[in-house]
């Protein structure tokens, strides 16, 4: 099998999904708390989906198996940021940061922003491991995929959280307006290059894998898994190089209501 076929899918399926729910989620700021919960509920199916999806493919070692397994992964992850982003599974503290706190009280604040949706995610990654590892499962690529999302987004949290040039928030919507407080922009910072070269590593073990691979399956999933480790090592970069990335989904989302005062940052939202 060729990888640039999964590889292209993986693409697009990033592309796509990170669309569709900065669609939503911006159409939904606009008319209020109300309709913000209700796109949180119309996309449980979406999570009951994936969760199905998951359980289908424990034992599945096809090609379409990876497949399934992969949207299996984001299914589940996008439901959960939906929520993030719709400001309906934070954190406790959703008050902007006061000027000049010690450093220690500033991470406090800052974990207290998002700490109920951190704690979903460690949950559902561990619930992951334990159901494969106790059903002996021999299609892990669900499990693998939501691994890679799950310690990418915590380091680009972490970069943004010790400070990057580049810091992007035009998509926020307005329930979380309170976080760019909490980031800093500093020119670079001593985690950046180790994210860098984790995601550079990891990115090469699923290659060797793929090079290894016996089977279509192990093929199709390993290239899915290179690709989104790739696209994860992409954002990471677009924190500190002038890369206008917000052009990938700003023509598709609905425009925001005008407000009287308005302070732009450069940059969009990442992907997935």
């Amino acid at each position: 099998m060729s990888f640039w076929t999964p590889a292209l899918f993986a693409l697009f399926v990033w592309w796509f999904s990170t669309g569709a729910i900065l669609w939503v989620v911006k159409s939904s700021d606009r008319d209020g708390s109300r309709a913000r919960k209700r796109a949180v509920l119309l996309g449980l199916p979406f999570l009951g989906a994936g969760v199905s999806a998951f359980w289908a493919t424990l034992h599945d070692t096809s090609a379409f198996g990876a497949y399934v397994g992969f949207l299996s992964a984001l299914a589940i992850w996008g439901w959960v940021e939906l929520a993030f982003l719709s400001g309906v599974i934070t954190g406790p503290n959703r008050n902007p940061l006061p000027e000049n706190v010690p450093e220690w009280e500033r991470f406090i604040r800052a974990w207290g922003t998002l700490a109920y949706h951190e704690m979903l995610l460690v949950a559902t990654l561990i619930a992951m491991f334990l159901i494969d590892w106790n059903l002996a499962a021999s299609n892990k690529f669900a499990t693998w995929t939501f691994a890679v999302l799950f310690f990418a987004r915590i380091s680009a949290k972490l970069n943004l959280f010790l400070g990057v040039p580049k810091i992007n928030i035009d998509f926020l919507p307005s329930t979380l307006a309170h976080l760019p407080s909490h980031f800093r922009h500093r020119q670079l910072n001593w985690l950046f290059p180790v994210s860098i070269t984790a995601l550079s590593f990891a990115a090469a073990c699923w290659l060797e894998r793929l090079y290894a691979a016996q089977t279509p399956g192990t093929a199709a999933g390993f290239s899915l898994l290179t690709a989104i480790t790739v696209l994860a090592l992409l954002e990471h970069w677009m924190m500190v190089l002038p890369i206008p990335d917000e052009k990938l989904w700003r023509w598709m989302l609905p425009t925001p209501k005008p407000t009287q005062e308005s302070t732009h940052h450069q940059g969009g939202h990442h992907g997935l």
